[in-house]
């Protein structure tokens, strides 16, 4: 083939470069202004020339009859219907290869173009072999050689795009409609694009981010994560979620899991980051709340063990035989569990007070007529709620043992009543006639005690009157000034004081803490009477034993003291106040907590720890340790 001019070139791609210039119909061509173009095909270099374009075109090209039939498909076109290379598909009906929903379409604009229309328009085919494209055809009118119009089409294949574009409007939908932050930024670090769930958690509108730094939304503390990231992305890694912090707009702290992805162009070239980031502030409450949760339920359980130790303790020292033991002990623990059963069922809110007198009482199956109660609604918190049945426990087996329930004609009346003229008391009063002739014991015992010691815990006091006719006893109990009270909670204390306060060494010294003065402080009366009985049996002097914060502040500031062991918490309150106290004053101690190191005050977690429950030598060991001075890591100066 020779060469060809420009403008042979030039009116060879007349019709084709139309129909691209003007993909959307704008109004009608008649055939004859096509005609220039047409005639200029007849000479044999054009000819040659459009023969090739046909031949060698990526896309459909074709000719189609006024009724629809096919005048001529390029190898292209074969392709996309399926046809084998070389297929004679003249005189095939066009409609039979357009999907049926768009037959109809395709036939009307068809017959626009015929009549002399330039027209754009998508359609559906299906292959000889079944496959579905999306097609889009530009379609112009031509004069065929029997002088006929018909259509003269370039079609190209956008099944792939179409899908990418789909693919892309359901994700733009995604992003858009997420709660989740959605973000891109530049390798520098310069935000790009942000989503509504951005503007959502952070506060910030896109027009108030884009183009400034993604380091205005994180804690100038943690920029070095950004440096971090930004590094590993330039490598082209990518960042599994990892939980930090960032910074809303109003200054608020949030916690974030995040996902970063790295970002390349259709070259593979790196160009920036995406960023996934979830709110988990709640996620994160709710983890602390549940650990919060753990700790309370650890501390209660290890605290009613080491009661239902020192209960043992205590009843097997003044049992009279195995049997005796049993009795009292069983009875005592059968006390405490009603008592946890009351307490569950307000989900350990606190225990009304004439539920708590049924619960100690022997009603049995049916009201017993020798007792009568009364008194106001009066809740207790789920603490003073498990002396308190202690207290009624111990008074109701001495009057079946020994008073008045102990006589068919015995009596016992209950009644109670709140006082408010400076304070909010429970006053209670029990009493009991008409049972045996009443004597004054002679010694003391474990059961009144527990009594005191009960009640001493919650600043309440005790009187008992040994009188011919019957015992009475008076119960004060200060209570809260709101008409109802939660019981004690875990307290996780603050991070502020000194650092470094270190445990103590084993002890090399000679066994004996004879004569050394130890201030015992824990609101369980149980357990401090267990204790401070182990302590005078090894001969030390007991300071205390203190059920209140305030009460152990005065001791430490009065009383000389050799060492001390605190609870954790006095019901509710931290004891960091006290361990200050104490390290200012160079007296040494350790814990003695149902809480493990985490729920001590931060800033002395690494002193000593006596875990409740607890066996008695290893009481002893550590008050042995604290008290040998040489043996103590960090010195203390005792006071003069």
């Amino acid at each position: 083939m020779g060469r060809l001019s420009v403008g042979q070139v030039q009116r060879a791609g007349a019709v084709i470069s139309a129909m691209k210039d003007d993909p959307v119909s704008e109004g009608i061509s008649h055939p004859d202004q096509s005609s220039d173009a047409i005639e200029g095909c007849r000479f044999e270099n054009d000819r040659q020339l459009l023969e090739a374009i046909f031949e060698a075109s990526p896309e459909c090209i074709k000719i189609v009859a006024p009724d629809g039939r096919l005048v001529r498909m390029n190898p292209s076109g074969l392709g996309m219907v399926e046809a084998e290379p070389g297929a004679e598909v003249e005189g095939t009906m066009v409609l039979s290869l357009i999907a049926p929903e768009f037959r109809d379409a395709w036939q009307a604009n068809h017959e626009r173009v015929c009549k002399g229309e330039r027209l754009m328009w998508t359609f559906d085919i299906i292959g000889l072999r079944g496959t579905r494209r999306r097609m889009e055809t530009h379609a112009v009118p031509i004069r065929l050689l029997d002088g006929q119009t018909g259509q003269l089409s370039i079609t190209r294949d956008i099944t792939v795009p179409r899908e990418n574009e789909l693919k892309a409007a359901r994700l733009a939908a995604i992003i858009a409609s997420s709660d989740d932050a959605i973000v891109s930024k530049t390798l520098d670090g310069i935000v790009t694009t942000w989503n509504a769930g951005a503007e959502k958690i952070f506060g910030y509108t896109a027009d108030e981010i884009i183009g400034q730094p993604i380091t205005r939304i994180i804690p100038s503390e943690l920029h070095y994560e950004e440096e971090e990231i930004l590094a590993r992305i330039r490598r082209g890694l990518h960042i599994d979620h990892f939980e930090t912090v960032r910074l809303a707009k109003d200054g608020r702290r949030i916690d974030v899991s995040v996902t970063i992805s790295p970002m390349r162009d259709k070259s593979g070239n790196l160009i920036g980051a995406s960023k996934v980031g979830r709110d988990i502030t709640e996620r994160k409450h709710a983890e602390g709340l549940q650990q919060l949760l753990i700790g309370e339920l650890n501390h209660r359980v290890k605290n009613t063990l080491a009661t239902v130790q020192s209960i043992a303790n205590q009843t097997v020292h003044r049992a009279k035989s195995p049997s005796d033991f049993a009795a009292s002990f069983g009875g005592r623990l059968q006390s405490l569990a009603k008592t946890h059963s009351l307490l569950t069922q307000s989900t350990w809110q606190g225990a009304e007070l004439s539920e708590l007198i049924r619960d100690q009482l022997p009603f049995g199956d049916s009201e017993d007529e020798r007792i009568t109660c009364s008194g106001p609604l009066v809740m207790l918190n789920a603490q003073a709620a498990l002396h308190l049945s202690l207290v009624l426990h111990e008074l109701a087996t001495n009057a079946i043992k020994h008073g008045a329930l102990s006589d068919r004609r015995g009596r016992l009346s209950i009644r109670w009543m709140v006082r408010t003229e400076t304070e909010r008391k429970l006053v209670l009063q029990w009493q009991e006639r008409g049972g045996p002739t009443v004597t004054v014991p002679q010694s003391r015992g474990f059961g009144t005690t527990l009594i005191e010691k009960s009640l001493e815990a919650h600043g309440g006091v005790t009187s008992i009157r040994y009188e011919a006719e019957g015992v009475t006893c008076e119960v004060i109990l200060p209570l809260p000034e709101t008409e109802t009270s939660i019981g004690g909670s875990y307290h996780r204390p603050p991070t502020e004081g000194p650092q470094g306060v270190k445990g103590l060494k084993s002890s090399q010294q000679p066994n004996t803490v004879a004569g050394k003065r130890i201030l015992v402080v824990d609101d369980e009366p149980l357990i401090a009477m267990d204790m401070v009985a182990s302590l005078e049996d090894e001969g030390c002097e007991i300071v205390g034993p203190a059920t209140t914060l305030r009460r152990a502040l005065t001791l430490v500031e009065t009383e000389d003291i050799d060492a001390a062991l605190l609870d954790a918490n006095l019901a509710g309150d931290p004891v960091d106040e006290l361990a200050a106290v104490l390290v200012r004053r160079g007296i040494p101690f350790a814990f003695v907590s149902g809480y493990g190191r985490e729920g001590l005050p931060q800033a002395y977690q690494q002193m000593p720890l006596i875990r409740k429950p607890f066996p008695r030598q290893r009481l002893i060991d550590v008050v042995r340790e604290m008290v040998i001075q040489d043996s103590i890591v960090v010195p203390f100066r005792k006071t003069t």
